[in-house]
């Protein structure tokens, strides 16, 4: 349940606006009789099943990047501490510190965890990764000069 409310608030909280907005329109005069009973029948089983898909969608990406991690494949996260450098991060298995612990990639030169959520498999070509890999090399040696 805590998984679902991490992943979902943000969804769920647009879902009550939306049926709230939903009840107000249902109940003015102008609108037929059942109108609210219909309403807020159909907005929210749509928004209840818009949320248990996305979720069902998220939580299976969620378990297909922990397992290619394991296999030592390379993953591509959502980088948003340092948009200035890039919007994204490669990290594998093979490349030094990379963890995952429960839900979260984690590498001690990194300020912030990486959530699997926000990672996808890289299907990205060598020389990409190349240059992925000298950004990387260049973030250490800041780090190592600080």
């Amino acid at each position: 349940m805590e998984l679902f409310l991490e992943l979902e608030i943000v969804y769920i909280v647009i879902g009550i606006f939306i049926l709230s907005v939903t009840a107000i329109v249902t109940t003015r005069d102008f609108v037929p009789k059942g109108a609210f009973k219909k309403g807020m029948s159909f907005v929210g089983a749509f928004v209840a099943i818009m949320i248990g898909l996305h979720y069902n969608v998220t939580t299976s990406r969620m378990a297909e990047v922990k397992e290619l991690f394991d296999k030592g494949e390379m993953i591509i996260c959502e980088n948003k501490m340092r948009r200035t450098v890039s919007k994204s991060i490669l990290l594998s298995k093979d490349m030094e510190g990379w963890r995952v612990e429960g839900d979260l990639f984690k590498n001690d030169d990194y300020e912030r965890d990486f959530h699997t959520a926000r990672c996808l498999g890289w299907m990205g070509s060598k020389p990409q990764l190349e240059e992925e890999a000298k950004k990387i090399d260049r973030f250490k040696l800041k780090k190592e000069e600080k």
